[in-house]
């Protein structure tokens, strides 16, 4: 298990519910919802995003934006076009669902055909826990990605899959939004000039990415430097110098914030787990041990972590979005397709 992956799945598309937009102009779709991440993709025709208090974004055909919520944005046919805005998701939003807000569909009176019409896919995606938070904390408000590369074999595939209502659609539809998404980061953190998190970069090293892979494998294993050293084949020294240099912090405090991480969602998550099983699971044998490292990572004892589900705010760590070496420290670190056909919605 890679680090991306590790992070990546508590981001999936699971269970959403679809419909179709085909929009001619004027026309305007506020989002209103909240959602931690939106990925917006332009099958045909262009729009624009209008995010809160930043600059607008044109998106064109095969074009792709994923926003950061929760502040809410627009998706217009111009900036400053007429339309009067229609809410996403005012009226549908499921609190009740993890907490988070998520559109469950909408209906807008903006269908059409012909010249000048648009065709908008839009995943609202869930964030479960604190493991994929730290990926969301690596990305900006607005992430553009151009079209071309792997991208453009997800559009195509989505392009005939909305295009038909045949059975198991949904799921198909969930997949190829996540591999939709999984191509938009990877692409993103490969620029050569934008930025990614030092544990992304690290990856690629022979050394680190091999131990990254290790810790996030067997969490809960009695990992020492010495040990980790021996199973990615360098020495001791080696191997810690290499970590702290490219992820920014050394081996086991990595490890340490990385348990911290997991069992904030075990505890969030698992009503029935003791804060003792939790320990054991992520690799302490002592319940009294694990508490004191919880406590010194996230500013409150777990059990005041379950019942609060907040942590004390962390100074920014080697999770901020960087090259390179990171900065040292402790930090711990539904989907739903736009398509509807004129005068129609389904659930």
């Amino acid at each position: 298990m890679d680090a991306f992956s590790d992070l990546f799945r508590g981001m999936r598309a699971q269970g959403s519910l679809f419909g179709s937009s085909i929009l001619s102009p004027p026309w305007a779709l506020h989002f209103v919802d909240g959602a931690p991440l939106t990925l917006c993709t332009v099958l045909g025709g262009t729009g624009w995003i209008v995010p809160e208090h930043r600059p607008p974004e044109q998106l064109r055909a095969g074009e792709t934006v994923i926003v950061r919520g929760p502040a809410p944005f627009t998706f217009v046919d111009e900036v400053g076009t007429r339309a009067e805005p229609i809410a996403c998701g005012e009226h549908c939003a499921t609190p009740e669902e993890g907490g988070t807000r998520h559109r469950r569909g909408w209906n807008d009176t903006c269908g059409g055909s012909g010249d000048g019409a648009t065709t908008l896919i839009v995943g609202a995606y869930l964030v479960r826990g604190e493991i994929s938070r730290r990926l969301l904390d690596a990305l900006p408000v607005v992430l553009r990605v151009d079209c071309g590369g792997g991208a453009n074999a997800v559009l195509d595939h989505l392009a005939a899959e909305v295009a038909t209502d045949t059975p198991g659609q949904q799921v198909v539809l969930d997949r190829l939004l996540d591999w939709m998404l999984i191509c938009a980061l990877r692409e993103y953190f490969d620029r050569p000039t934008g930025e990614s998190p030092a544990w992304y970069t690290a990856q690629r090293d022979p050394v680190v990415g091999d131990a990254l892979r290790l810790l996030h494998a067997e969490p809960a294993a009695p990992w020492t430097v010495s040990s980790l050293a021996d199973r990615t084949g360098v020495s001791r020294s080696t191997l810690a110098k290499r970590f702290a240099d490219l992820v920014g912090e050394p081996p086991l405090t990595y490890l340490t914030r990385w348990r911290m991480t997991l069992a904030a969602d075990l505890l969030a998550e698992r009503e029935a787990v003791t804060v003792s099983e939790v320990a054991h699971a992520v690799g302490y044998s002592d319940a009294f041990a694990f508490s004191a490292a919880f406590k010194r990572t996230r500013g409150v004892s777990p059990s005041e972590f379950r019942r609060t589900g907040t942590t004390v705010p962390e100074p920014a760590g080697p999770t901020t979005p960087l090259r390179g070496r990171g900065a040292d420290g402790s930090q711990v670190g539904g989907v739903l397709t736009a398509r509807r056909r004129p005068d129609t919605a389904r659930e």
